[in-house]
């Protein structure tokens, strides 16, 4: 389910989480979690709490903070960048609306699941090659 907004923030991210949880199975489920990243519209205890007066059987996740990779909301963002915003230019945003609708009806018949190749292993190896970089390699902090 996608939704086009004018603009994001707070409302718009309430309204797509009504358009969810009016329709079935999440509206009669025992358990629906959301797992969402920090973003202004939706970080923070207050976003936890903001939806659950609503749907009690609500569950907001976070994921952690700069980790946008273990989002797959951000992966199909990401699709939608690269194969519908970028390549295309745009007379008004009516038209966005429609070229992104359009994209959605057209993904949704021929998606499959994302192929999860990162492993611990991976993670592991990462974080050494991280933790071996040379410290003079590295950006200099500015003070404030």
């Amino acid at each position: 389910m996608g939704r086009t907004e004018p603009s994001g923030g707070i409302a718009a991210f309430d309204r797509l989480v009504w358009q969810v949880m009016i329709k079935e199975p999440y509206r009669c489920a025992r358990r629906v979690f959301w797992i969402v990243d920090n973003g202004s519209d939706h970080r923070g205890k207050a976003s936890i709490k903001r939806p659950q007066t609503r749907w009690p059987n609500l569950n907001v996740v976070h994921t952690p903070v700069h980790a946008s990779w273990l989002n797959q909301a951000e992966i199909y963002h990401s699709i939608i960048q690269r194969k519908v915003l970028a390549p295309n230019d745009f007379a008004n945003t009516a038209e966005v609306a429609r070229t992104l609708n359009t994209f959605e009806h057209h993904y949704n018949q021929s998606a499959e699941p994302f192929e999860w190749n990162f492993t611990k292993q991976d993670l592991a190896e990462l974080l050494a090659r991280l933790d071996n970089q040379n410290p003079q390699d590295q950006p200099a902090a500015i003070a404030a």
